[in-house]
Formats: structure tokens, sequence, C-alpha cells
């Protein structure tokens, strides 16, 4: 075993420290057929050949020298960087405890008395370079480790930030082509909504106009007519013509109202998905707030289930933000619609009576945030959020929905709208059984 280990570690080279000549001589004839040798007589002339290329793989030091004895050469050697970890083995006559003690205070790994053996200076010497060149392989094979490891863990950044724009992207291309479908979509609504109410606006007008040549032609007809026609006078009774005189303005001034209400109706949808990606302009929150509540105001009325969502506006006074309206537009819909999800998953089972003890509501506050800010919040008194599902709810596809009734995409797409898309923030805070409140907080510029 001793011959294998030597042969394997032929090329060794070894630092002999010694100012005796013969002690030098005995070690070289021990070793010289198996390490490559170079020797010291003192510790200054050791110090230079320690730093030269390549470095000994071990060093043998004698204690006892003039001006520089084994213990002070083995703290320089191991003071300095590049030669601190060289393997130094003691050899000396001194064989009191204390002196040993010291040789491996000092950075010594091994403590050899003379007279020493062949067989032990051998072995000894083979094991602790042996040990050496295992600790370097280790050492080289740590490196390349780490830095494998740093270049994996730069893939893996760099993996993630695909990742991230991949993601980003997908909701970029969704939501695109969500828009440019709704907006197509209330184009053509609008359209057909538009043709008749116009029609029909128009021809108000000339009713309203007939309605009055009638009554006057009618007056005529009475001033000409003999008054104390009876049949003249139970005609006027049935038709009840005072009523018709009294209610048919009203009539038409309702069906006039009516149509105003197509149209201001008509313009919301037509201006709240407007085209406006291309760059911020000037908006007025409230009128996009405003927008949102009256396309969902279908759902907001009673129905069998429960009473009607009562609608709070706490609206501040707040200026005109730069911004993408219709893009905002589509965040307070979806926190509008999902208050609205959460208000009826409350009302499941309660009583009209219960409902009505706790009155559905939706909270709308606007306010400044310092000079540079402007904060919406929209807050419901619905069923609220475990904790989890707060902790995941702007995550891309994470959804309380039923299967086939969401794609977990809405808040997602909300959040990346309003953090990437404007550089505000959203949050939200919620507690199961009370609610839920969502917190924007946007640019004006």
């Amino acid at each position: 075993m001793i011959a294998h280990t030597q042969t394997n570690l032929a090329k060794s080279k070894v630092l002999i420290v010694d100012d005796d000549p013969q002690n030098i001589h005995i070690l070289l004839e021990i070793l010289k057929n198996d390490y490559a040798i170079v020797a010291a007589k003192n510790g200054k002339k050791a110090l230079e050949l320690v730093r030269q290329t390549p470095q000994p793989d071990l060093i043998v030091l004698d204690v006892m020298m003039p001006d520089m004895d084994g213990y002070a050469l083995c703290q320089a050697i191991k003071s300095c960087s590049e030669t601190q970890d060289i393997p130094i083995i003691f050899i000396s006559a001194l064989d009191r405890a204390l002196d040993k003690v010291k040789a491996f205070d000092v950075g010594g790994i091994d403590y050899i008395t003379k007279p020493f053996q062949r067989e032990e200076i051998l072995v000894r010497i083979a094991t602790h370079i042996e040990i050496y060149h295992l600790r370097q392989r280790l050492y080289h094979q740590t490196i390349q480790l780490t830095d494998k490891n740093q270049k994996l863990l730069r893939s893996n950044q760099d993996l993630q930030v695909q990742y991230h724009r991949i993601k980003t992207t997908q909701l970029q291309l969704i939501q695109a082509e969500k828009m440019a479908f709704l907006e197509e979509l209330m184009a053509g609504i609008v359209h057909e909504i538009n043709n008749p109410t116009d029609f029909i606006n128009v021809n108000i007008e000339l009713a309203r106009t007939y309605v009055q040549k009638l009554f006057g032609l009618i007056d005529f007809l009475l001033q000409e007519c003999p008054r104390n026609g009876t049949h003249i006078q139970d005609e006027l009774e049935a038709v009840d013509l005072e009523l018709l005189r009294e209610d048919l303005p009203k009539l038409i001034n309702s069906m006039d109202l009516g149509i105003d209400r197509l149209c201001e109706v008509s313009n919301s949808l037509r201006t709240f998905f407007r085209d406006d990606r291309d760059h911020k302009v000037e908006f007025n929150l409230h009128d996009g707030i405003d927008r949102t509540l009256l396309i969902l105001k279908h759902r907001t009325k009673s129905n069998e289930e429960r009473q009607a969502i009562e609608i709070v506006k706490n609206y501040g006074n707040i200026p005109e933000i730069y911004c993408f309206p219709g893009q905002l537009n589509q965040v307070f819909l979806h926190l509008l619609a999902n208050a609205i999800d959460a208000i009826d998953e409350a009302n499941k089972g309660k009583t009209l009576a219960e409902i009505k003890a706790d009155l559905n509501r939706i909270t709308i506050e606007t306010k400044m945030l310092g000079y540079e800010q402007v904060q919406v919040c929209i807050q419901d008194n619905g069923c609220g959020m475990e904790p989890e599902t707060q902790a995941q709810i702007f995550e891309q596809g994470f959804t309380t929905n039923e299967v086939s009734k969401g794609t977990g995409l809405g808040m997602a797409i909300a959040k990346q709208i309003v953090t990437e898309k404007h550089e505000g923030t959203i949050t939200c805070k919620s507690k199961l059984g009370e609610g839920t409140e969502f917190i924007i907080s946007l640019p004006i510029r």
C-alpha cells in the first residue's frame, strides 16, 4: 500500500528545511525515488523556494534553526494566502509535549521526533500529500460546483424573467383580444340602438307638434259645433278629453326621457372601451366609474333573491389624470362585477328579512394622496375572502368561480393595467363574512 501511494505521488514536490546537511542527506536518500526534492538550510532560503512555481506539495521542517526557527518560519508561511495551505511536518529531537503542542498551534499538521524511521517518514509524508491533493481537488471541485451553481442561478433568473415576460405578453394579448372583441361588440350594439333611437327621437318632436295641432283643431271644432248637442257631450265624456289633454303631453315627454336614457346608455357603451391604447389622455375617473355603474345597473337592481344593491359614492375633489381610460374602465368593471358577485354569494340562503337587516351596499370613495396621486377605494359588504384566497387573488389563472364560469385572468389583468400600464398600486383587504375592499392608487401624470 505504501509503494502504491508513493508511485501515485512520484512527481509530488517536497521541500526539506534543516540547518544540518546530514539530516537533509538522510531525508533525501529516503525520499528521492518517490518525490521531487528541494532543500533549504535556513528560513530565508525556504521562503524563496516556497514561493516558486510549482509550490511544494509538502514541507518537512526542522524546529531548531539559527536566525529563524521552525515555528517562526511556519507562521510566516501560514500568514501568506498563497502558501498557507501547504502541509508542514515538523521534525525535531525535542520530544516534550509542549514543543509538539506549539508546533500544531503555529499550523503544523504532524510532528516526527528524531531519530526517525524510514517507513514512518514515507507513510506520514505519503498520507499528508495525499490528503493535501484531495483537499486541492475538493477545493477546485467546490469552485467548479460554485461556478456551475451560479450559472444555474443565472439561468434560473433568466428563465424567471422570460417566464414573467411570457405571462405579461400572454395577459397583454388576452387583454388586447378581449378589448378588440368588446369594442367590436359594443360598436355593433351602439349602432343597432342608435338607428331606431334617432328615428324615434325625430318622430317624437313631430308627434308633439301634431298633438298640439289636433288639440287646437278639437278646440276649434267645439267652438263651431252646437254646445247643446247631446251626442257630442256623450262622446267627449267617453274619450275623457280633459284627461287626454293633460296626459298625452306627459306621455310624449316620458318617451322623450326614455330616448334620452337610451342615448346616454349608447354613449356610455361607445366610450367605455374607447381605443386609447397608443397614448395616455386626460380622463375624469368619476365619469369612468359612473359609466361602469350604468353598464352594470341591471345587476344592481333588486331581483327575486335580494334587494337592490345600494351604491354609495363618496367622490372627493380630484383632478383629471393622464391614463388609458378604456383600460381603467376595464379595471372598474372587474372590481365592481366581483363586488356584486360577492354580495350575491353572501345572500345565498338568507331570507329577505335577513337581507333587509343588512342592506347590500357597494361604497366607492375617491380622494387625493398628497399632491401627485389619487386613490380609488371600492368596498362591498359581501362574503369576503379567506386569507389564502386573498393572497392569490392577483395571480394569473387563480379563480374562485366554478369550472367554466371564469378564467382567472380578470384580476391579473386588472393588476397589470394598474401597476405596469399606469405605474400605480392595487391592494386588497378582506375579512371572511364581512366584505372586501380594493384600493387603487394612480399617479396624476
